[in-house]
C-alpha cells in the first residue's frame, strides 16, 4: 500500500512573479465568482429580506501551511507527473507550503486504491503539523453508493478534522464533474455537502454550481482517456488557478 505523501513541498516564486499574480488572482476572483456563499440565513423580520451569512474570512499568513486532503485529483492523476496536480501547483502560486494527501479512488463512504475512507484517514493524521488551512476535496467516488449514511460519514469525519486541528480554518471543495452533463449523484453530493458545510460556518468552494467545467472547456480540462476522465496537465493548472482564486476571494 502507498501511503499518502504528506512531505511539505514549498514553492518558492520571484518576488515580482508573485506580485503580479496575486493581482491577477484577485482580479480573476472577482469575475469568476470561485466560492459559492453557504445556505445559512440570517434572522430577518416578516417584511425583511433573508440574508446570506458569510464565514469568517481566511486571513492566512504569507507563510501559510495548507493541508490538501482528498481523493485522485488532489492525488494528480493524469498529470504527466503527480506533482503537477492541481494540490501541488497551489503552492507555486500562492507562495504557500502545501502538504498534499490524496488517496486515488477514496471517499466519505468509499475505500480508496491506496488507502481507506476519508473519516479513517483524517483519524491518522498527525496533529503535529497544525496548519493554518485544510482544503478537503472531493469527492465524486460516493455517486454510486447509496446516500443513506452519507451526511453522517462526513459529520463524523469534519468533527474528528476539527478536533486534530483546532487551530486550522477550513475550506471544503466540492466534486468536480469528470464527465457532462454532471450526474445526479454528483449534483447531489455538492447539495449535501454544501449544506454541512453551511452548517458549521465553513467556506464552501462548488465546482459544479460554479460552471467550472463546461462544454466549451471540457476538452481542454479534462483528460478522456480510457479509465482516466481526469484533469489532463494543464487541466490541473487551471484548477490551481480557481483554488487560488477562491483562497484570495475568502481573504478579502
Amino acid at each position: 500500500m502507498t501511503r499518502p505523501d504528506t512531505r511539505p513541498r514549498r514553492r518558492v516564486v520571484w518576488a515580482i512573479g508573485a506580485l503580479i499574480a496575486v493581482v491577477a488572482l484577485i482580479a480573476v476572483a472577482a469575475s469568476w465568482r470561485p466560492w459559492t456563499a453557504p445556505a445559512a440565513t440570517v434572522a430577518a423580520g416578516a417584511d425583511e429580506p433573508v440574508g446570506v451569512a458569510l464565514p469568517e474570512r481566511l486571513d492566512l499568513p504569507d507563510d501559510a501551511t495548507v493541508l490538501v486532503f482528498g481523493d485522485s485529483w488532489t492525488y494528480g492523476s493524469a498529470a504527466a507527473a503527480p506533482t503537477l496536480g492541481y494540490a501541488y501547483v497551489l503552492a507555486e502560486l500562492t507562495g504557500y507550503t502545501t502538504v498534499v494527501d490524496g488517496v486515488r479512488g477514496s471517499g466519505y463512504l468509499k475505500p480508496g486504491l491506496d488507502g481507506p475512507d476519508f473519516g479513517t484517514r483524517i483519524a491518522a493524521l498527525d496533529p503535529a503539523l497544525d496548519p493554518d488551512l485544510v482544503i478537503v476535496q472531493g469527492s465524486i467516488n460516493d455517486r454510486r453508493l447509496p446516500a443513506t449514511g452519507y451526511a453522517d460519514a462526513v459529520s463524523a469525519a469534519w468533527d474528528r478534522l476539527a478536533a486534530t486541528y483546532p487551530r486550522a480554518r477550513i475550506l471544503i471543495l466540492g466534486p468536480a464533474p469528470q464527465v457532462l452533463p454532471v450526474e445526479p449523484a454528483t449534483a447531489r453530493i455538492d447539495r449535501d455537502l454544501q449544506t454541512l458545510a453551511a452548517d458549521r460556518g465553513w467556506w464552501y468552494v462548488s465546482p459544479v454550481q460554479d460552471d467550472w467545467i463546461t462544454p466549451a472547456n471540457y476538452a481542454d480540462v479534462i483528460d478522456t482517456g480510457i479509465g482516466r476522465d481526469h484533469p489532463s496537465t494543464p487541466g490541473h493548472r487551471y484548477l490551481a488557478e480557481r483554488v487560488a482564486a477562491a483562497i484570495a476571494a475568502a481573504s478579502r
